[in-house]
């Protein structure tokens, strides 16, 4: 079967598109955020945890020392940590380092952004907005995106040349470009 003009044109605007999906969602300075995101609730659930993959592609390192939202009433950084097969959250104190040339990745079950009494259910569709404050790169708007309650999160990055996949064990959520694990 010959490859027609239409399919060559309809397989180059597929990966023009794959293209623009990869592209970054937001950025500030040497700060990128992609894909952020958060499950719709559940009736009657008052938070939310919020999800996100933070590089940072400067030369010095840069830190993610806070977040608002006029989503809920109190907005914070936490972490899961398991201890003896129990894992507990804990609100990070002091913010989380961005190492240059590397990125954060907030997962379930690592860091994650804790939306607290929330003024509003978050149902599928929306987005809910947020203001992220670095130390070095200053403040970016961004938008999370309410995926279905259901959502699992893929296992491994869309960033492949990143050598990022999945969970990073010990380095809570950190994973350095270009070094081995």
């Amino acid at each position: 079967m010959p490859f027609s003009r239409l399919s060559l044109a309809a397989a180059v605007a597929a990966m023009a598109f794959h293209g623009a999906a990869l592209a970054h969602d937001y950025k500030i300075r040497d700060i990128e955020i992609d894909d952020a995101w958060v499950r719709a609730t559940a009736p009657g659930q008052s938070a939310g945890g919020g999800y996100m993959e933070i590089e940072n592609d400067g030369n010095a390192p840069d830190q993610l020392i806070g977040i608002r939202s006029d989503a809920a009433a109190n907005v914070s950084i936490h972490q899961t940590v398991t201890s003896n097969g129990v894992s507990t959250m804990r609100e990070v104190e002091g913010g989380v380092t961005v190492p240059a040339k590397g990125e954060v990745k907030f997962t379930p079950g690592g860091y994650h952004v804790m939306f607290e009494k929330l003024k509003a259910p978050f149902k599928e569709g929306m987005e809910i907005p947020a203001t992220l404050t670095f130390r070095q790169a200053g403040e970016v708007e961004i938008k999370f995106k309410v995926k279905p309650l259901t959502y699992k999160a893929p296992a491994m990055s869309g960033h492949m040349d990143h050598g990022a996949m999945g969970n990073t064990g010990g380095m809570g959520g950190h994973t350095m470009h270009g070094q081995s694990k």
